[in-house]
């Protein structure tokens, strides 16, 4: 069992950047897939990035590409999302979540969810 936390959201300017964190509890942060997701008022969870166990293999959702940027420590059990070009219908509230396994870009594959930070960009 694995459980998250969340940190860095904020209010920033269209074209600003942020760094989002998410600390993992346990000693078995490696043996998971991590993903970011985002969901905005009234929309869907949505895919934003996954990172493989080693943080060899990175994937992103289609907005995202180019701009967001996914990476782990697993000596620090931490996986972090750069964020930077950011665009006013980036503002949702972004999820770290941890699988065992599936694909990387379904919520369903996911068994353990950290409680979400706010991102905010203003036009």
């Amino acid at each position: 069992q694995v459980q998250l936390v969340e940190s860095g959201g904020g209010l920033v300017q269209a074209g600003g950047s942020l760094r989002l964190s998410c600390a993992a509890s346990g000693r078995t942060f490696s043996t998971y897939r991590m993903g970011w997701f985002c969901q905005a008022p009234g929309k869907e969870r949505e895919f934003v990035a996954g990172i493989s166990r080693s943080g060899g293999s990175t994937y992103y959702g289609d907005s995202v590409k180019g701009r967001f940027t996914i990476s782990r420590d697993n000596a620090k059990n931490t996986v972090y999302l750069q964020m930077n070009s950011l665009k006013p219908e980036d503002t949702a509230v972004y999820y770290c979540a941890a699988s065992t396994g599936g694909s990387y870009y379904y919520a369903v594959s996911y068994g353990y969810w950290g409680q979400g930070t706010q991102v905010t960009v203003s036009s």
